[in-house]
């Protein structure tokens, strides 16, 4: 199978161009993306913004070929352009209140979306990684990518993913680490009012720490902070709350 340049990559993932509209999503690990292209097709067919993703059904053109012979652990996905939120926030291209809020809408937004799988009524699609690295500001808007934690269950724990993610970068060395606050600051400003992180839904905070400190792309460092940012998101959310 032949791949054009490297476009993208990320921790488990690297992006290889088809051509202009298509790019093939290969795991490192072999990983399956069934799951996921499914998930995907689900909350894109409710207008949620993430790429489309490309079936071997009638397919034609260069990218027929790449699909034919692409393996479970492949996306073949509609090609964006534009930078990450974090790239654009790094740039001044947003604030970090406009990025808190951006990804707090994303949230809104994903948990209106019924489970595709689940009988449970209070279950939704879960994105489990929804952070400044995987939205796309694309000309159209914004879009989410990576859906390869994607689970269904309660909101809060999406929120307390995404919340403790925010966290561990606020409490970190980098120089990321202001930014990181006053992103984690906006987003806990606009979390779902019934959604307690450090109250009733402790749990979900707990549960979203136990997911991140086992996660073999993470470092020694980002898992070392983990104490430290799960108590800085309840501190925040007690302190917005009063």
């Amino acid at each position: 199978m032949s791949l054009g340049e490297l476009v993208g990559f990320g921790r488990s993932a690297d992006v290889f161009a088809i051509d202009d509209r298509w790019v093939l999503r290969r795991y490192r690990d072999g990983g399956d993306a069934t799951a996921e292209a499914l998930v995907m097709r689900h909350v894109a067919e409710y207008g949620y913004p993430v790429p489309g993703v490309r079936s071997s059904e009638g397919n034609q053109g260069p990218e027929a070929q790449v699909v034919s012979h692409a393996t479970r652990g492949e996306l073949v996905l509609q090609r964006l352009s534009g930078p990450t939120l974090r790239k654009a926030m790094r740039q001044a291209a947003v604030s970090a209140d406009q990025t808190g809020a951006m990804l707090a809408d994303l949230l809104h937004r994903l948990h209106t979306i019924p489970a595709r799988v689940s009988a449970d009524p209070e279950h939704r699609v879960l994105h489990l990684d929804l952070h400044p690295d995987n939205v796309m500001l694309t000309p159209s808007g914004p879009m989410v990518i990576d859906w390869r934690n994607t689970e269904e269950g309660h909101p809060a724990l999406d929120w307390a993913m995404t919340a403790l993610i925010l966290a561990q970068v606020a409490v970190g060395p980098t120089a990321e680490a202001t930014h990181g606050r006053a992103v984690l600051v906006s987003l806990l400003q606009r979390h779902d009012p019934l959604i307690h992180l450090g109250g009733a839904h402790a749990d979900c905070l707990a549960k979203a720490r136990t997911r991140r400190a086992a996660d073999p792309n993470m470092d020694a460092l980002e898992v070392r902070v983990l104490d430290d940012a799960a108590a800085l998101v309840r501190e925040l959310e007690t302190e917005l709350r009063e």
